[in-house]
């Protein structure tokens, strides 16, 4: 077919900072063409598994409307089927803290190059810009989107949209003439239906189809991704997507017999048991042995890195008998399935500096002075409550394998946490004893309990080869939810490099 447009390589990237460029999305700024995954992400976390067998059920027929009649038809049953009756605050969360980390996964490096290189991004698309708008506004510095606008009604989503319509061909270039006024140097595009709006740039590049390229590093983001959500583990592509529904059932009832064994079987067989069940746990280091309550020596305190709510569990899997925690929070349904003994803390200091010392008095004690799990490869600052409680700590660094549900969750239900865990195939857990601290890197040996738990995380971080930060568990809630919990924040921005430690 005869394609019109030079492709992108040869657009040069210098001389462009004071121009303007427009790029489509779908196979332009992101590798893949096909806009699936990103619905069924929205199918999935805000109706569940069966808006997403829904959408899987009707994605055969969209495609077909989408190549052989009507791109706009095509597009429109995907958002009918992932959208309709969804809270619009819900499909917002979603855009905000589920999908930034698949778009930027997907990101087309030469297109990058370009867009990058320019004064003036806009991004045109098909999709809804309720979906698209936070990952372009935000993580790459687009200053406007044109996009679908989806009906609302009542708070809710319609599952039609607004006119224009759906976002194809003609209507981009309409669009794009009524906002620029033909003051578009470069034009970005990747199917004929991009054609028209590229014509009326000065310059306009095709960017052609390779399934083998190499999508771009999330390094090279302006503004990098620290805190995300969503249970998917992996981009939901059509076969994925499937698998993911087929496996569910059987998976629930794999992760309550592997919940049934943690909770009825005796510590010391759990590891060979849940390695049966297809659980990989591989321990490190050499762990202390058990405080002998004879000589009344006060139990040691494991000071754990933060990956899941289950990380004090398989601490006690690896030491072959159960240690008591503290925790920041945590729903009903965990406290009652654990096999070890659980302690809110209750965010008064004082209080739990002495809840945490009469713990001590009988027995070795867990605690993840994160307060709050993260999925990258960072540790969040470590709060210096128990560096000065106990002389007696043993960092403990910790790490899990998920391949196909994440087990933590801002948004979703808490209590599922560690069913979704269970719910992977084959999880993995690793848990690395380090040596005991030093009395002279303790509170006791002069340090003060900052410097302790910033020496503790540098430990842990290092094992682990994370990055030590000064992330707490509010910054985490703010790019994740918007909000603290008591107010509301438009656009939460979190600079990674202002909070780097180590």
């Amino acid at each position: 077919m005869y394609i019109p447009f030079s492709t992108i390589k040869r657009c040069s990237s210098r001389g462009r900072e004071d121009q303007t460029v427009v790029a489509n999305l779908d196979g332009t700024i992101l590798c893949s063409r096909s806009s699936f995954p990103y619905f069924a992400l929205v199918a999935f976390e805000t109706g569940g598994i069966l808006r997403l067998l829904f959408l899987l059920v009707v994605a055969p027929l969209a495609g077909f409307l989408h190549y052989f009649i009507s791109e706009s038809v095509g597009i429109q049953v995907l958002i009918f089927a992932s959208m309709a009756g969804a809270k619009v605050s819900d499909i917002e969360s979603v855009a905000r803290a589920v999908l930034p980390r698949f778009y930027a996964e997907d990101l087309h490096p030469e297109t990058w190059r370009v867009v990058s290189a320019s004064r003036r991004r806009y991004v045109v698309t098909a999709n809804p810009t309720i979906m698209v708008e936070p990952f372009l506004k935000g993580y790459l510095g687009v200053d406007a989107v044109v996009g679908t606008e989806i009906e609302i009604h009542n708070g809710r989503a319609t599952g039609f949209v607004r006119q224009p319509g759906v976002l194809v061909g003609k209507k981009k270039a309409a669009v794009l003439r009524d906002m620029l006024d033909n003051s578009i140097h470069i034009g970005l595009g990747a199917t004929s239906s991009d054609y028209p709006y590229m014509k009326l740039c000065k310059e306009a590049y095709i960017v052609p189809h390779h399934t083998k390229v190499e999508p771009m590093s999330r390094d090279r983001l302006p503004r990098p991704i620290v805190f995300h959500d969503g249970r998917f583990v992996q981009r939901p592509t059509p076969l994925r997507a499937l698998i993911v529904v087929l496996w569910i059932p059987v998976g629930f009832l794999l992760a309550c017999l592997r919940l049934a064994a943690i909770k009825l079987l005796p510590m010391p067989c759990l590891y060979f048991v849940l390695h049966a069940l297809g659980i990989r746990i591989t321990v490190k280091g050499t762990p202390p042995p058990p405080p002998e309550k004879s000589t009344g020596q006060s139990g040691v305190l494991f000071a754990c890195s933060h990956r899941a709510l289950l990380d004090p569990i398989f601490l006690s899997i690896s030491l072959g008998r159960p240690v008591a925690a503290v925790t920041y929070s945590v729903s009903r349904i965990p406290e009652i399935l654990s096999p070890i003994k659980t302690t809110p803390l209750s965010g008064n200091r004082e209080q739990d500096a002495v809840m945490i010392k009469k713990l001590l008095e009988k027995g070795d004690l867990v605690i993840c002075p994160e307060g709050t799990t993260c999925r990258e490869p960072i540790l969040l600052r470590f709060s210096s409550l128990f560096a000065g409680i106990s002389d007696q700590i043993v960092p403990v660094a910790v790490e899990n394998k998920m391949t196909m549900f994440h087990g933590t969750t801002v948004r979703g239900w808490k209590g599922m946490d560690s069913f979704f865990f269970f719910m992977n195939p084959s999880p993995a857990y690793e848990v690395t004893f380090l040596q005991k601290l030093p009395q002279e890197f303790t509170c006791t040996g002069g340090k003060s309990s900052h410097d302790v738990a910033n020496h503790i995380q540098k430990l842990i971080a290092s094992t682990l080869s994370y990055e030590c930060t000064n992330f707490t568990r509010k910054d985490k809630y703010l790019a994740v939810t918007g909000n603290d919990g008591t107010v509301k924040m438009a656009k939460p921005h979190i600079d990674l490099k202002n909070n780097s430690r180590c």
